[in-house]
């Protein structure tokens, strides 16, 4: 039993957060007309309002999802706002690194760039740590697999989709970004889909390194971001469908949020919602990092001798940055 939390050393900045900004208000060297923009899990959901949002910036659209059915159907919205010759339709399964070298090639053929890779798949079964091995493989080679198979050039392990696209990129002139989508999940680790929070985790990993590598790479014109979501409404956040939550943000506010920040050149793109505001994510996360420098039981957050403490400190971080 805890008997006393102690002073955190992490103590959370003030940072203003808007759900969006227009991006249009002047000429940007990635998000402008004419550029060419890659997302996978275009179908629906994130990847979907994505598409739609560069489209009406004029940005030529590759759409790859799996859902062959729904990704033609979203499509023809797209369509509608920068014409037929400005989108591509690939059914792609970003798991299979056949597909993914298909799509580059493809892209490259028809537009010879890409200027924006948004690594979007993502599927999120249920799972236990020891039970349902067959849902961490699939959520694996989607939401990892996937995710670095859309980014260097046939490799092994966890980063073979990475390489597929980068070594392209780095050799355009105009500048580039990769964004990878990841999860809150992947950072503070809820109970309930460990599975699902793990191959987020690994995203988070695997991006921070790309960043890295890119940034320390001379005269590099490609930069690489991480986009964390909040609660979103998507196709895989109500898989029973109804109406949209009053706390949840829509894929819309979720994408033009997240194109606002990196066009300000931000990595971490931690996205709010209508029920958690940017400074209780700050908390969430930071009381997560203390786990392992204050010597805290795993996951003490959901912990019955820590977890009172925890909304305690919740309380205090959020009254000190009134």
């Amino acid at each position: 039993m805890p008997l006393d939390r102690g002073p955190s050393p992490f103590t959370p900045s003030l940072r203003r957060v808007e759900a969006m900004s227009p991006l249009d208000n002047e000429v940007h060297p990635v998000f402008h007309a004419g550029r060419v923009a890659v997302i996978t899990g275009a179908a629906s959901g994130i990847g979907k309002a994505a598409a739609i949002e560069l489209a009406k910036l004029g940005l030529k659209i590759a759409m790859a999802d799996l859902m062959e059915d729904v990704l033609a159907f979203a499509a023809k919205e797209v369509i509608s706002i920068v014409g037929e010759a400005n989108v591509l339709v690939i059914p792609t399964d970003v798991s299979k690194i056949d597909d993914v070298v298909r799509l580059r090639d493809r892209v490259y053929e028809a537009w010879g760039e890409v200027a924006v890779l948004l690594n979007n798949a993502a599927i999120g079964p249920d799972s236990k740590s020891w039970k349902m091995l067959d849902n961490w493989k699939k959520t694996f080679d989607v939401n990892l697999f996937g995710s670095a198979s859309v980014v260097q050039l046939i490799a092994f392990s966890v980063i073979n989709v990475q390489q597929t696209f980068v070594p392209s990129m780095l050799h355009q002139e105009n500048q580039a970004v990769v964004i990878n989508t990841g999860s809150k999940q992947g950072i503070t680790n809820p109970p309930g889909n460990p599975a699902y929070n793990a191959a987020k985790a690994a995203v988070k990993s695997l991006t921070e390194g790309l960043a890295h590598e890119l940034r320390e790479s001379p005269a590099c014109n490609v930069t690489a971001h991480l986009f964390i979501p909040g609660w979103t409404f998507t196709g895989l956040t109500a898989r029973n469908g109804g109406e949209k939550p009053a706390g949840a943000w829509t894929a819309e506010e979720t994408v033009l949020f997240m194109l606002d920040h990196v066009r300000a050149g931000e990595f971490y793109i931690l996205c709010p919602d209508n029920e958690s505001r940017h400074q209780l994510d700050q908390l969430r996360i930071m009381w997560g990092a203390a786990d392992v420098v204050e010597g805290r039981p795993a996951l003490s957050r959901w912990h019955k001798d820590w977890k009172s403490l925890f909304e305690e400190y919740v309380r205090d971080g959020l009254a000190n940055m009134e």
